[in-house]
């Protein structure tokens, strides 16, 4: 059938104008039509495309989702190696990182990138002759899993490059790496979604991701809401790239419509590392994914080749860490407290655990439906969560480590201050004590 120029045309500015708003919207975070708009030309295009079939790219919005399940994960050898990067803890850690570059390059002071550390998935995107061909987890850093069906569903993954910082062609080969997260938001609607309906739910956005991108079948990640967030290049064999610093990549990434940090900044010394960590942990619960720290990486690409690799990680990058928000504990009781309007809220009293920078005994179970639905007993190994000055709690029990003197925990009937009864309203989840 032949296919009208104007139909071509039409088709065509379609499918960029999809794009543009698929970026404002999940990489600026900034959408500029109403969702009934975007959908009106969503639909459009899909009409166009099933009256004539000629017109479906692989790079079509509308191709993002529909392949058929898979039996299990086809294996991709990375190009170039996803190397992890070493971690520092403490501040004399960094110092000594910073110390280490300094020494090996010959300099007083080293100009470092500074970004957020993601707590995502890991993966390398391929794009040939500006098309997205597929993308790989990090698996064991050389060897990763084909997900590209799976990606290809996260609509902040662009499916096709425009030109670049240069506005030429884009490059005939390039790879992207970057992190696939969950927003908080969206991992917030999910155990909504899930608690809805009986089912188990996810510990923590990380865990949900994780649990998305790897569903053999892509509808079902399609409809857990994805992210993409780009860091870095794997390969680029035609030079395309910008080669002086780490930054200009960055903007090269974000100029090619990759959502990257805005986080992201360029300083000098040991002195501005620390002084920027601690502003990024002071954003943190603001953020709207979740990050785990800070990434510093020698800005000259020069020198970074001139510092090299060592075992499997980069000489010229270290992930400043936070400490952990969640750690693994044990429930020795449960005990009620009652607050000032007579509520009796549950509490678990823990083996003393580190965690959020500081150590947890106690942590809410909220009330009655909660210990239920997350089956918490007395015995149990739980995961404990602290987020900045948030009430510690218990996000989730270790079954498989229950042992046979486990003990349920069952809400008394008084008030354990005043001896009055204690009732539960129909329609509440709290239990009050009746006693003035």
């Amino acid at each position: 059938m032949n296919i009208p120029d104007h139909i071509r045309h039409q088709a065509h500015n379609l499918r960029n104008t999809i794009e543009l708003h698929n970026y404002q919207y999940y990489a600026l975070d900034a959408p500029v039509i109403p969702d009934a708009e975007y959908d009106r030309l969503f639909r459009e295009l899909q009409e166009l495309e099933q009256r004539y079939p000629q017109l479906i790219t692989p790079d079509s919005p509308t191709q993002r989702i529909g392949a058929a399940p898979l039996k299990e994960f086809p294996k991709i050898v990375h190009r170039t190696p996803m190397l992890s990067l070493n971690n520092a803890f403490e501040a004399a850690e960094v110092d000594a990182f910073d110390r280490r570059v300094r020494q090996t390059l010959g300099v007083d002071s080293v100009e470092y990138m500074v970004e957020p550390k993601f707590d995502g998935l890991a993966v390398s995107l391929r794009y040939e002759n500006g098309i997205f061909t597929t993308g790989a987890t990090r698996g064991d850093g050389y060897i990763g899993e084909d997900v590209t069906l799976n990606l290809r569903t996260v609509k902040s993954i662009p499916l096709h490059l425009h030109g670049g910082l240069s506005s030429g062609s884009p490059p005939a080969l390039l790879e992207v790496r970057g992190e696939v997260l969950m927003l908080k938001a969206d991992f917030e609607k999910l155990n909504q979604q899930q608690r809805e309906k009986n089912e188990r739910e996810f510990i923590n956005p990380r865990n949900a991701a994780a649990g998305s991108l790897r569903q053999l079948d892509p509808g079902m990640t399609a409809n857990r809401r994805l992210t993409f967030l780009a860091y870095g290049i794997g390969a680029d064999p035609d030079g395309n790239v910008p080669h002086d610093k780490q930054s200009r990549i960055m903007d090269y990434l974000a100029s090619l419509r990759f959502p990257v940090a805005r986080e992201r900044s360029v300083v000098n010394g040991v002195a501005a590392l620390m002084e920027y960590h601690r502003e990024i942990e002071g954003m943190r619960e603001c953020l709207p994914y979740d990050i785990d720290g800070t990434v510093y990486k020698v800005n000259d690409l020069a020198q970074q080749e001139k510092l090299g690799f060592v075992s499997r990680a980069p000489r010229f990058a270290v992930a400043h860490k936070f400490p952990a928000q969640e750690a693994i504990t044990e429930v020795l009781g449960i005990n009620v407290q009652v607050g000032r309007t007579g509520t009796l809220t549950p509490v678990a009293r823990l083996k003393p655990v580190f965690v959020g920078g500081v150590t947890v005994t106690n942590a809410t179970l909220h009330n009655e439906d909660e210990i239920r639905r997350k089956d918490v007993m007395i015995g149990d190994s739980v995961i404990v969560r602290r987020a900045g000055d948030v009430i510690p709690e218990v996000v989730a029990v270790q079954k498989e480590k229950r042992s046979g003197h486990v003990k349920s925990f069952v809400m008394p009937g008084h008030c354990p201050v005043c001896g009055a009864k204690a009732v539960r309203l129909p329609g509440e989840a709290v239990t009050r004590c009746t006693g003035g």
